[in-house]
């Protein structure tokens, strides 16, 4: 359901970015708008995963370096039926949790520092369940297609200006 969601989202979008080009450009405006839509909906469906991980300067983190937090998250992922993600820290003191990707298979989870050293470990398993609830569910391929439609949208109504 959340596929069908994600098209719907994308569609609309996509017909605003064509209006506000039509009405910045006429006909050519539209035409260079669809071409600027669909190279941006193909960007957000396979890259939105690394750009919010890099956004957010999040490091991958081997079983090695964070063995207690590997074993949450592939215990969790094996209750739910889900590949295990790739586990990324970022290094910040605000506590928070979020997870990326396309898809199950193309799933990340980052946790910040600050939630683990702020949280107990059951606290740490309840986040990160929730995390992967939005995997499961595919919440996030809508989030972040979402956002880069909107960044599109905001820079041609700043082109508009």
């Amino acid at each position: 359901m959340n596929t069908f969601k994600t098209f719907i989202l994308m569609a609309a979008l996509t017909a605003l970015f064509l209006v506000g080009g039509q009405a910045l450009g006429g006909q050519q405006g539209m035409v260079i708008a669809l071409v600027m839509a669909l190279a941006l909906n193909f960007f957000a469906y396979w890259n939105s995963d690394k750009l919010a991980l890099k956004m957010n300067r999040a490091r991958e983190v081997s079983q090695a370096e964070a063995p207690e937090l590997h074993n949450i998250v592939e215990t969790l992922a094996h209750r739910a039926n889900l590949p295990k993600p790739k586990v990324y820290v970022v290094e910040s003191p605000t506590p928070n949790a979020f997870a990326t990707g396309r898809n199950p298979q193309h799933a990340a989870v980052a946790v910040t520092t600050g939630i683990l050293k702020l949280l107990s470990r059951q606290e740490v398993e309840g986040v990160l369940a929730h995390e992967l609830g939005h995997i499961l569910h595919r919440d996030i391929l809508i989030s972040s297609v979402a956002a880069v439609m909107a960044g599109a949208i905001s820079y041609l109504a700043t082109m508009a200006q």
